[in-house]
């Protein structure tokens, strides 16, 4: 009796089609590999049973965590191996991850209308339904009702936004393998310290791939700090209660040093020839003296009067390639609840739409010539070896990197713009 032909004698005699050979192949190599990946996945599991016990447990327990919490938290916990950013036991370290794309647009992507106008027309309806709770949160944070409305809706579309993700789970395995395991080392001790204090069960905590919490996105570290029983219940619930999220929102704000009563910005018109170098909030002065050098708001009405002896500081997140700003503290504070510039704009953007109905920034975003975030970072570390402070080379141009860009095109006869493009690059190099 012949032995069976099989798939691949098919395919050495030319008994089918090449794709179909190559697909056979695929198929045969996925299955050869699965038994070893499940096996390795399998390996870590017991690694990661071995770290909590031996190296999180002392720490957590130190923290003020017991061990019926530790248990029962870690009972059920798994790695989530689609997150970003996982480095397994033994793997070699990522290298710096060369860019091929065009990674770095206009700061305008970041402002899409449409999205725009959809959150304020959405938090003009619940500003309304909500004037009442906003006055009481308001009269005891300091903080307008527009604002807490806007973060609640930047961070998780009022509440509608999927939380999917067990926090622990996120928590547990970015400590244990992600390239950046201190950070959440310290957040999943936070993480068990809600259970221990808070009367949480570990699977209320639901969070986004990131191990951020409910609906403000709270980490579990800002949980703790600026989480607030506005409803009475006695429970800080950040996840269903209304009243609990906007609260939290507004008590992280004012612990971050908000100012009651102050704006956070206004759009400027800048004249060609105020120095935009002049940008960052170490170089804060009087609005008066913002006037004085012929600085305006775009829309014509006058600043303020409150606001003119105040201090002020110069944004130009485009550099002269889009809309300019004098911004107060009130803009830092923003920026304290996620770092960005453009974040904080947003956040200010969608709050006046949500008060006084305005649109978006009259001066348009400018076009952005296509660059790598490689390539910035290149110029920043050639300004920083000139003894320029760009705040760090990441290829990103924050106001120090915009700034340094300014005083380097003076220096040199060139056009002030305060912003990396193509031209500059080549110089840089």
């Amino acid at each position: 009796m012949k032995p069976m032909m099989t798939v691949a004698d098919f395919c050495l005699r030319g008994f089918l089609p090449r794709c179909a050979c190559l697909l056979a192949c695929l198929i045969w190599l996925v299955a050869a590999m699965a038994p070893a990946e499940a096996q390795s996945r399998a390996n870590t599991q017991e690694l990661l049973r071995q770290w909590l016990q031996n190296d999180l447990w002392p720490e957590a327990r130190a923290a003020g965590v017991s061990a019926s919490t530790f248990n029962t938290v870690f009972q059920t916990v798994s790695i989530e191996w689609e997150l970003p950013d996982l480095v397994p036991p033994g793997a070699p370290k990522p290298r710096e991850r060369r860019q091929s794309q065009a990674e770095f647009r206009s700061p305008g992507a970041y402002f899409a209308e449409q999205r725009l106008r959809s959150l304020a027309a959405t938090g003009r309806q619940l500003a309304a339904r909500h004037a009442d709770l906003l006055g009481r949160i308001e009269a005891r944070f300091g903080v307008p009702g527009s604002i807490v409305i806007a973060i609640w809706g930047r961070e998780s579309g009022f509440g509608g936004a999927r939380i999917p993700h067990s926090a622990f789970n996120v928590l547990t395995t970015k400590a244990f393998m992600s390239t950046r395991p201190a950070l959440f080392r310290g957040e999943l001790i936070a993480a068990l310290l809600m259970v221990e204090r808070d009367g949480f069960a570990p699977g209320d905590l639901k969070s986004s791939w990131a191990g951020a919490l409910g609906q403000p996105q709270f980490l579990p570290s800002s949980y703790l700090d600026h989480a607030v029983d506005f409803d009475g219940d006695g429970r800080r619930d950040i996840w269903r209660s209304v009243p609990d999220t906007l609260a939290s929102i507004a008590n992280y704000l004012a612990d971050s040093g908000w100012q009651k009563g102050r704006d956070w910005g206004f759009e400027i018109s800048l004249p060609p020839d105020v120095v935009c170098a002049q940008e960052g909030p170490d170089r804060a002065r009087s609005i008066i003296a913002w006037e004085r050098q012929g600085i305006t708001r775009i829309s014509g009405r006058p600043f303020p009067a409150h606001e003119r002896r105040q201090d002020g500081m110069l944004l130009v997140p485009a550099g002269r390639n889009g809309p300019a700003f004098v911004v107060t503290p009130n803009f830092y504070v923003l920026k304290a609840y996620n770092n960005s510039d453009l974040y904080a704009l947003f956040v200010g953007n969608l709050a006046d739409r949500i008060a006084f109905g305005v649109g978006p920034f009259k001066t348009a975003w400018g076009r952005t010539d296509a660059m790598l975030r490689s390539d910035i970072a290149r110029a920043q570390r050639t300004l920083e070896a000139l003894g320029h402070d760009v705040g760090g080379a990441d290829g990103l141009p924050g106001f120090k990197t915009r700034r340094s860009i300014g005083a380097w095109q003076t220096a040199n006869g060139l056009t002030e713009t305060c912003f990396p493009d193509r031209d500059l690059l080549q110089r840089l190099r």
